[in-house]
């Protein structure tokens, strides 16, 4: 019995070793995530609340819930590899399978309704134009896109020609080129406007990079989703070892 537990210790020294790195990559992984959530707070919501429903405007919220989980859970990891208890590595091993079927999951669905997502987008934004006001929060959200995208309108800056604001005060001043050459008269003059404003639409720029980024989006979910598989082969493995040699950690 002796001899067998000393042939088994490198084993799960070896098991422990490849779990704890794994753990610790895990763990990186979720301070990413969150990062994102924060920043996707920060930054992107003028395009989230532009591209759906008012659940849209949650994915911030979902990321930084989502990586909060894995930084506290990536931690656990370590911390029940570090204690050799099978019960602790079981759970770990169970919140890696949810968390996989979860990004397998959001990562189809994505991919899927990509096509929804842009007709959406192009939906929310034609309304958010039609009823610009320059002060309501979509409003706002219009002119932080069309300003830093260097954009104007939906397919163009024809777009304002039928929007409300445009008969009192024409093309808005987030769509121009030069801000310090683009009066509120020459906004409201059909002619000057191609000379003074972004000429293309802010639809054809947003669906182009979710077109060409599309492949490498779900490249990296899926294979972030299914490297949690190797995690739990290891924390179920580490865990058979111990509970099969009544092993003790010293």
């Amino acid at each position: 019995m002796s001899s067998r537990r000393m042939n088994t210790k490198p084993v799960i020294a070896c098991f422990q070793t490849l779990l704890i790195v794994y753990s610790l990559i895990f763990w990186i992984t979720g301070v990413i995530i969150l990062a994102v959530g924060l920043w996707g707070k920060l930054m992107l919501y003028p395009y989230i609340s532009l591209i759906a429903a008012e659940n849209s405007t949650n994915v911030p919220y979902v990321l930084i819930g989502t990586g909060t989980a894995i930084v506290v859970f990536g931690l656990f990891g370590c911390f029940a590899t570090c204690r050799g208890s099978p019960w602790m590595l079981k759970l770990y091993a169970a919140f890696l399978v949810i968390i996989f079927l979860c990004e397998l999951v959001a990562g189809i669905s994505g991919f899927l309704f990509r096509h929804e997502i842009k007709g959406t987008f192009r939906q929310s934004y034609t309304e958010a134009v039609q009823n610009y006001n320059s002060q309501d929060d979509k409003s706002l959200s219009v002119d932080h896109v069309q300003r830093s995208l260097r954009c104007c309108g939906v397919l163009d800056y024809t777009s304002w020609f039928s929007s409300v604001y445009f008969t009192k005060h024409g093309v808005p001043a987030s769509c121009c080129v030069n801000f310090n050459d683009c009066e509120e008269q020459d906004l409201r003059n059909a002619t000057l406007i191609p000379t003074k404003v972004h000429t293309q639409g802010c639809y054809h720029i947003v669906t182009s990079f979710i077109e060409t980024n599309m492949g490498i989006i779900a490249g990296v979910t899926f294979g972030i989703a299914f490297s949690q598989l190797i995690g739990m082969l290891l924390a179920c493995c580490l865990s058979r070892f111990i509970t099969a040699n009544q092993y003790e950690m010293v």
